[in-house]
């Protein structure tokens, strides 16, 4: 009785994505959606599920999250991330942390064993040491892209707003058979970003929002935009004024755009587990698991289906 038909949906970024990586990234966010439903589907809670999906992308280098990051002005890796749960508006996060695999882990660590919400740079390292999280060398996160494109945008005719569009959040929004709903959200920012520069990811109510009452979003696209807006946070607004996800989404999304003239993408789930992945950029890699069907595309008005047995079994090939 009132049990819930879970429900997962994850991004791997709003932005342009190029030819080469197309692959590479549907491939990177059906994963991260199947892990996060197989979390689900053994009644696993939508904390877990959520950080787990996130987990499976910050660990893929085609997104940039964990290994796969884009570096800052001076060559570097700095990682943002939070985690928040629906149930009781609990909510974790670190920025610019450094030298860490899965800042997502961190996140809900700061959630469940500080009494505090938001630990940055120095103080998550230190807390990361406290709690045993293995320290990794800073290059084991930089890609070639990464580096190349570093490169690139130090040239003194170079545009690094040109190279923006690419840019990238992965996030995860689920909601569990108990009908609690979590987001979460990672990402390394902004190439060629000033040192210390923390965008909306970190940000309760910009980068993601869970709450039972409502539902969970978890956004991505020009941070600085989505933070003048507290986007997540103005979808699930929306959605307590009665508006289907896809409409609150679209909305706030519309709203960014003519205010701050911002451009983005965002998942939602509703309390009822109704999903919408929209976006106003060109793409955004997206995948859901509801009722045992996988959803999946990158362009708009693109939508792969596939039965979860269908899609595990390509997986495992």
């Amino acid at each position: 009785l009132g049990r819930m038909k879970p429900v997962i949906v994850v991004h791997g970024g709003a932005g342009r994505i190029f030819k080469e990586r197309e692959e590479g990234c549907r491939a990177g966010v059906v994963r991260a959606a199947l892990r996060g439903y197989g979390v689900l589907k053994q009644g696993g809670s939508a904390i877990d599920a959520v950080e787990e999906a996130v987990q499976s992308m910050e660990d893929d280098p085609h997104f940039n999250a964990g290994c796969g990051s884009v570096l800052n002005e001076k060559g570097e890796v700095e990682m943002d991330a939070i985690i928040m749960d629906g149930k009781n508006l609990d909510s974790g996060a670190v920025s610019a942390v450094k030298c860490i695999a899965n800042p997502i882990k961190l996140a809900r660590l700061v959630m469940e064993k500080t009494k505090h919400m938001l630990l940055t740079d120095h103080g998550a390292h230190l807390f990361a040491q406290a709690m045993g999280i293995p320290e990794i060398p800073g290059e084991k996160l930089i890609t070639e892209r990464s580096r190349e494109r570093w490169k690139k945008n130090l040239e003194p005719d170079s545009n690094p707003e040109e190279f923006q569009k690419d840019l990238g959040t992965v996030g995860a929004v689920a909601i569990d058979s108990k009908g609690n709903v979590a987001c979460a959200t990672s990402t390394g920012g902004l190439s060629n970003k000033l040192i210390g520069r923390v965008g909306d990811t970190a940000c309760i109510g910009s980068g993601g929002y869970a709450d039972n009452h409502s539902g969970a979003a978890s956004t991505t696209g020009h941070g600085e935009s989505i933070m003048k807006v507290v986007l997540a946070r103005l979808i699930l607004y929306h959605m307590e004024q009665g508006m289907s996800p896809e409409v609150a989404a679209d909305t706030a999304l519309d709203y960014m755009k003519t205010r701050v003239g911002g451009l983005g993408g965002v998942i939602v789930v509703n309390k009822a587990g109704e999903w919408a992945a929209r976006f106003s950029t060109k793409q955004m890699s997206w995948a859901t698991v509801k009722d045992d069907n996988l959803h999946y595309g990158i362009y708009a008005g693109e939508k792969h289906i596939k039965s979860v047995d269908e899609a595990l079994a390509s997986e495992r090939e």
